[in-house]
C-alpha cells in the first residue's frame, strides 16, 4: 500500500506520488456514497499542481476541482464574482501521520444553487462524504446540521468572493 516518510511536510514529488497512489482508492470509496458528483469530480478540471495542506479542512492534503461549469469562474480565484449557478467545487484528500502512515480523507463538496436555496449559506450546498462511503450530511438535506460548520466557515469570504475559498498561489496549476 501507500506509504510515506515520518516527515509530514512533503515535497511536491512525494506528495503527487502519494495522491497518484491513493486515487483509485479514492474514487472508488467517494463513490459508494452514491452521490453523482464523487462518482465523476475526478475528471473535472483540476486547480491544484499538487496535493497542500488546508488548514480549513482539517490539515489534510487537498486537491481542488471544479465541474465544467464551474471552471471558468473558478479560474479567476479572487477575481471570481459570484459563481455559475450549477457549477460545483470538489476537494478531495487525504492525512499523512508523523509516522508516516497514509490515508483516505473525506470528499468536500460544494454546489451553487438557484438563488433562495439558502441565504445563509450563500446558496451553496455542502456535502461531506467519508472514506466509507457514508455521506456525513449536505446543506437543507440528510444530516444538514452535520454541515453547519461549513457554512460558518465559508462565511468568512462571502463577500467578494462569494464565499470559496481558493488554493495558495503556489498550489495552482498553471
Amino acid at each position: 500500500p501507500c506509504s510515506a516518510a515520518a516527515e509530514v511536510k512533503l515535497s511536491k514529488a512525494e506528495a503527487n506520488a502519494l495522491y497518484n497512489c491513493l486515487k483509485g482508492e479514492m474514487k472508488t470509496a467517494y463513490a459508494k456514497s452514491g452521490n453523482l458528483w464523487a462518482k465523476w469530480y475526478s475528471q473535472w478540471a483540476k486547480f491544484s499542481n499538487q496535493p497542500y495542506v488546508s488548514a480549513t479542512h482539517g490539515n489534510r492534503f487537498v486537491h481542488n476541482y471544479a465541474s465544467k461549469k464551474a471552471a471558468g469562474p473558478y479560474g479567476k480565484f479572487e477575481k471570481v464574482g459570484k459563481m455559475t449557478r450549477g457549477g460545483i467545487l470538489a476537494k478531495d484528500s487525504f492525512t499523512v501521520t508523523p509516522q508516516g502512515r497514509v490515508s483516505v480523507g473525506p470528499l468536500f463538496l460544494m454546489e451553487k444553487m438557484s438563488g433562495g436555496f439558502l441565504k445563509a449559506s450563500n446558496d451553496w450546498r455542502y456535502t461531506l462524504i467519508m472514506p466509507n462511503g457514508q455521506t456525513v450530511g449536505t446543506t437543507e438535506g440528510k444530516g444538514s446540521k452535520n454541515v453547519k460548520f461549513c457554512i460558518t466557515c465559508h462565511q468568512a469570504v462571502a463577500d467578494g468572493q462569494d464565499a470559496m475559498f481558493f488554493l495558495p498561489e503556489e498550489y495552482r496549476a498553471k
